[in-house]
């Protein structure tokens, strides 16, 4: 049962539970206590010591069910099925039990598969299963391409070719028990290709969701349909938890510094050299400030949206964040982003300032209104935008000033750099006053991006 319980663990984190080993050895250790034989009992174990939210009580509920969940077997033959004589001889009272036939009717000589079929045991074919599908390696099924070749080694472990010589051998004694083993085989390669999709749900949906996640990394922002734009929200809240796990929790090290060993063998030189006493040293760390400015106009909405929702996750990495987005004109977005959950934010934001015409020269002249004070030698000012200025005034000295007075300014472009400098793009000119300037089309790059910005706190 320790081998199901690691399989069950791995189940559980394929369906977006996240387990620690010590959470399941401390899962382990109640199941120990506990036991099997109470379904219910075991599935509240579960829930107490790996569930820590309701989205993860829901998951693992599904995958409770799904896991423990034991394969159907049809019984082989019916009322409707069994030959008139037997019919007429249960109804008269006068059947014979069978002499020498095996267990509930089923015919000597034939092998143990063919045995268990036709006597209809049903907990020793769970058995025999179970079995079969551990033989197979079931749980290391990935991919739907896989369920032919997992349902053809259980049957193969199972026994499927001692079974075919024993329907062969039946056919030519006994059509009537042929046809009715053949009912039960039929019955036995359903249960088996439904243990093999139940194992695909199972231990083949981590490797899909990380096949489609890597898809929609790579895939251009601005050209998702509806269902992947749902998908790939999903994807921005793990990556900006990944940061966050990354980069918010301190490490000792980094507290106290690296040690400093000249200075800690003079300390230490009454002593023989014997380092009684440490020095460390230090290193100073800025206070990390970021200010991001994003275009929410037209051409670039979708991408801004995704942006401003990985800004949104990142406060507990960065705590001094101040957000603003334009179109035609700029507005600052930071209380929305503070005060109301990441849907409510983005819709609100939109309505105010997006879809709107692109107008860089204004958006920067309300930005040095606003709070071009508060950009200093430690603000990290991010633009996310692809410069096009409807061959408006581009306002570059604005951009000259932003970048004299913070510590870095990067530009984010979601368009491709060939496109840069073409049409109503200034991106050529602006990039003069950047201190980095990347393209910024798919999640990898946006991630690989604010990855760099944060860590250069750290």
């Amino acid at each position: 049962m320790r081998e199901n319980l690691h399989r069950f663990f791995r189940a559980a984190r394929g369906a977006g539970v996240r387990i620690s080993p010590s959470e399941s050895i401390d899962a382990m250790r109640a199941v120990a206590d506990v036991g099997f034989a109470d379904r219910d009992v075991l599935r509240d174990t579960f829930m107490l010591t790996l569930a820590k939210s309701p989205e993860d009580k829901r998951s693992l509920a599904e995958c409770f069910d799904l896991f423990f969940r034991k394969p159907e077997i049809q019984a082989p033959a019916t009322q409707d099925n069994q030959p008139q004589e037997t019919r007429e001889s249960e109804e008269t009272g006068d059947a014979q039990p069978p002499s020498g036939d095996g267990a509930a009717g089923a015919p000597s000589g034939l092998g143990p598969l063919a045995q268990m079929l036709m006597s209809q045991d049903r907990n020793a074919l769970a058995a025999a299963m179970a079995n079969a599908a551990a033989a197979a390696g079931l749980s290391e099924i990935r991919f739907f391409t896989q369920r032919g070749i997992y349902s053809s080694r259980m049957l193969e472990q199972l026994g499927i070719a001692q079974l075919r010589d024993d329907l062969d051998a039946l056919t030519a004694t006994n059509p009537a028990q042929a046809e009715r083993l053949a009912a039960a085989t039929d019955a036995l390669r359903d249960a088996v290709r439904d243990t093999v999709s139940q194992a695909l749900l199972l231990y083949g949906r981590e490797e899909s969701e990380n096949l489609r996640n890597e898809v929609l990394r790579n895939a251009p922002m601005s050209q998702l349909d509806h269902r992947q734009i749902e998908q790939m929200r999903a994807l921005i809240r793990q990556i900006a938890r990944r940061l966050r796990e990354r980069y918010s929790k301190p490490r000792k090290r980094q507290r106290r510094g690296h040690l400093d060993v000249r200075r800690t063998i003079r300390r230490n030189a009454a002593w023989g050299g014997v380092p009684f006493l440490t020095t460390w040293k230090r290193r100073h760390r800025d206070k990390p400030r970021i200010i991001a400015i994003c275009d929410v106009s037209g051409s670039v909405a979708r991408v801004s949206d995704f942006f401003l929702l990985l800004i949104y996750s990142l406060h507990e990495v960065v705590s001094d964040v101040r957000s603003f987005a334009f179109s035609s004109h700029l507005i600052e977005v930071s209380e929305i982003l503070d005060e109301k959950d990441a849907n409510e934010a983005m819709k609100d934001i939109m309505a105010k300032v997006g879809f709107g015409s692109s107008d860089y020269g204004k958006s920067l002249a309300d930005f040095e209104k606003l709070a071009l004070s508060a950009v200093t030698p430690q603000t990290t000012v991010i633009v996310l935008g692809d410069a096009r200025t409807n061959n408006l005034d581009p306002r570059a000295d604005i951009l000259r000033r932003i970048s004299e007075r913070s510590k870095r300014l990067v530009w984010l472009n979601p368009e491709g750099r060939m496109a840069w400098g073409w049409g109503d793009s200034e991106m050529p000119r602006y990039a003069t006053f950047c201190s980095a300037v990347r393209q910024c089309s798919t999640a990898r790059q946006l991630e690989r991006a604010i990855t760099d910005i944060v860590a250069a706190y750290q």
